[in-house]
């Protein structure tokens, strides 16, 4: 079974939307064989990743960073996508924090890198604005060897 885990942003701006949409499909639905999907479903980027893999015919793991990730839900749409999501899931495995902190968004991080075989990263190619943001797993993932395929439409730069 292939294992293809995702990092990326919270806010995909949205005249790039459809575009990341279609590299995903192609990516995960062009796959052959077996394919196991691993996201933290944060809004954005990973809850798009893990819908797609999910029509893909994927099964889903969800990485919970901490006891409260859902108190971090502000928008009532993204929490709900969490949740059906979630409910959509394989497999879950929670991270040892019981706060949602920095630390504990970069442990999930590690741990998809650490358990995939890719990892995509829908990613603007610039710094992480906090400790476990995009840019920090894509180095963590690449100082383990994995490969690493970036989706983001060029020249655009997230909000």
């Amino acid at each position: 079974m292939k294992r293809i885990g995702v990092t990326g942003h919270r806010d995909i701006p949205a005249e790039a939307l459809g575009e990341i949409r279609g590299c995903l499909r192609t990516l995960l639905c062009g796959h052959e064989g077996s394919l196991e999907a691993l996201s933290s479903l944060a809004a954005g980027a990973d809850q798009l990743f893990a819908a797609v893999a999910l029509e893909c015919g994927a099964s889903l793991t969800v990485v919970i960073p901490s006891g409260d990730y859902e108190t971090g839900f502000t928008d009532a749409a993204e929490l709900a996508r969490y949740q059906g999501l979630k409910r959509q899931a394989t497999q879950e495995v929670r991270m040892d924090f019981a706060h949602s902190t920095d630390e504990a968004y970069y442990a999930a991080g590690a741990y998809i890198a650490d358990n995939c075989d890719r990892l995509v990263a829908v990613w603007d190619g610039r710094p992480a604005r906090g400790l476990g943001g995009t840019g920090d797993i894509v180095e963590y993932a690449r100082s383990l060897g994995r490969t690493v395929t970036v989706v983001w439409r060029d020249g655009l730069t997230r909000p």
